[in-house]
């Protein structure tokens, strides 16, 4: 097994929410992502029991890294996952049975993400319990944000409305919870429908790019002036 890795904090939570961001960067589980963002009440649903496999099955492959041989360290991690996700599946099916019906196919299909199985192979198997459970927190978080700024994109574009229905999730305090953006909205279908989807994600890509690239001018400019007044400081 590979030998532990020393990453900091801020490096991994940054790595998770904005670098290395696993929808907008490594464009992984794009099929839940796409699939039900059509409202923000999904969007969390998903983003949410994604953060609880994703944290836990870092946890359990960490552990377990030194007990588990390298011949049979994939499938050792899909059966880790796939037990985590009927836990959260059943916990859903209890508890949030409307938003459970609405997610259909998605919540078993976390199995299936290749987030989860990718973090846990790259990073959970070859860190200490700690990082790995702050890993799993922050990736998931990426794709929860990501989750949740589609989701309120398409809701309000296609619906006029924001946090419809979130009782779903939350039960009867989250009953009135809607906000009604646009009175007698005619509702734009296409942003609801997975052709908007697509749309909506090239966006948000394209703005993270071009954010990326400002940012990274910035960088150079200030090193520049920096490495330049040391310059004058010296030959003065």
């Amino acid at each position: 097994m590979a030998s532990t890795t020393n990453t900091s904090t801020r490096d991994i939570a940054f790595q998770g929410l904005w670098k290395n961001n696993p929808a907008l960067v490594q464009l992984l589980g794009l099929c839940p992502l796409l699939g039900v963002s059509s409202s923000v009440v999904n969007a969390l649903g998903l983003g949410l029991a994604t953060i609880a496999v994703l944290t836990s099955s870092n946890l359990l492959v960490s552990l377990f890294r030194h007990q588990v041989p390298d011949t049979i360290r994939l499938p050792v991690f899909v059966m880790i996952i796939a037990a985590l996700t009927s836990c959260v599946e059943l916990i859903m099916q209890a508890y949030t049975y409307e938003l459970y019906k609405i997610l259909g196919i998605f919540i078993p299909l976390i199995v299936t993400n290749c987030i989860i199985l990718g973090r846990a192979d790259a990073f959970a198997s070859r860190n200490a319990p700690l990082p790995a459970v702050l890993d799993g927190l922050m990736m998931g978080a990426g794709f929860a944000a990501v989750l949740l700024l589609l989701g309120a994109l398409r809701e309000l574009i296609g619906q006029g409305t924001l946090f419809a229905n979130m009782h779903f999730l939350l039960g009867p305090v989250a009953e009135n919870w809607q906000i009604t953006v646009i009175a007698d909205y005619k509702k734009f279908l296409f942003a609801i429908l997975p052709p908007g989807a697509f749309v909506f994600m090239g966006l948000l890509i394209a703005l993270k790019n071009i954010a990326d690239n400002r940012l990274e001018k910035a960088r150079k400019a200030h090193q520049e002036s920096t490495s330049g007044s040391k310059r004058v400081r010296v030959t003065g």
